[in-house]
């Protein structure tokens, strides 16, 4: 199938997937599944995409299907844990707030977008499935070290992250143990650095421009416009100054070592 096809039909059940999901928080007011049907979603369009493209090596085609499959399955299964064990995250519920009575329409727009993104997160994949040859070669390997410790990273901060969380002693308090002394965002570092992967598959491809502009747009949303300003946002409402103090020591984005003073690191990410 051609990639227009492809798309077509992604995009036709994401869009219904997410109509039925944003009716049901309709209900139950907890916006939180838009980032699990993200997730879940974008792992089964980057299966899609792979096995269905027109690629030589169908060992390359179940290879990254495999390995977009994984990273989809554990992400989904963290956040839909997270979503259905705690109360609506401080970001929506602001926003429904926010809103009032306008709330559900936004909702509904924000579901549809994100059934549009999971296709955009996905054309990696797409590309690297498509790469020239019949057999595996040496950036094959390389895509597979990284996609390992990519995922490996992302699932120590997010263990980190709850089992912080998951101690009474904590509450209120902002975790700052572990990767999260690195980095105020580990968990989207690592999530972007992911996405390397599938540009060292796609090495020898003549789509090899996808996952390269893939990482440069993931960084730019991620850390200026959608994940990182909303979450920055939000904790300086709930934990105030102590935020900002972490701000002023720790990296925002990449790893980098903590400073010990209130010199500002926004340079470091």
């Amino acid at each position: 199938m051609s990639l227009w096809q492809l798309a077509l039909v992604a995009w036709g059940v994401m869009a219904l997937v997410m109509l039925v999901l944003w009716a049901i928080q309709c209900r139950t007011r907890n916006a939180g599944t838009v980032d699990v049907a993200w997730a879940f979603g974008t792992g089964a369009v980057g299966v899609w995409f792979a096995l269905g493209g027109t690629g030589e090596s169908d060992a390359r085609k179940w290879l990254v299907a495999a390995l977009i499959a994984i990273w989809g399955v554990r992400l989904g299964a963290f956040l839909y844990k997270r979503v259905m064990s705690e109360a609506e995250d401080g970001r929506y519920r602001y926003l429904r707030e926010y809103l009032g009575e306008r709330a559900n329409l936004f909702h509904f727009g924000f579901y549809q977008v994100q059934a549009t993104w999971t296709l955009l997160f996905a054309l990696p994949v797409w590309a690297a499935a498509a790469a020239p040859g019949a057999g595996l070669a040496w950036t094959d390997a390389l895509g597979v070290a990284i996609w390992i410790a990519a995922v490996a990273g992302e699932s120590v901060a997010d263990g980190q992250l709850a089992r912080f969380k998951q101690d009474p002693a904590n509450k209120g308090k902002i975790c700052d143990v572990g990767l999260w002394r690195w980095s105020r965002h580990p968990n989207y570092f690592f999530e972007w650095f992911h996405w390397f992967a599938f540009l060292a598959f796609a090495a020898a491809s003549p789509y090899w421009w996808v996952p390269a502009l893939g990482i440069v747009s993931v960084y730019v949303f991620v850390v200026h416009i959608t994940g990182i300003p909303w979450t920055e946002q939000q904790n300086l409402r709930s934990k105030g100054d102590a935020y900002v103090e972490y701000q002023r020591t720790t990296s925002k984005f990449f790893l980098w070592p903590p400073r010990s003073t209130g010199a500002a690191v926004e340079s470091s990410g």
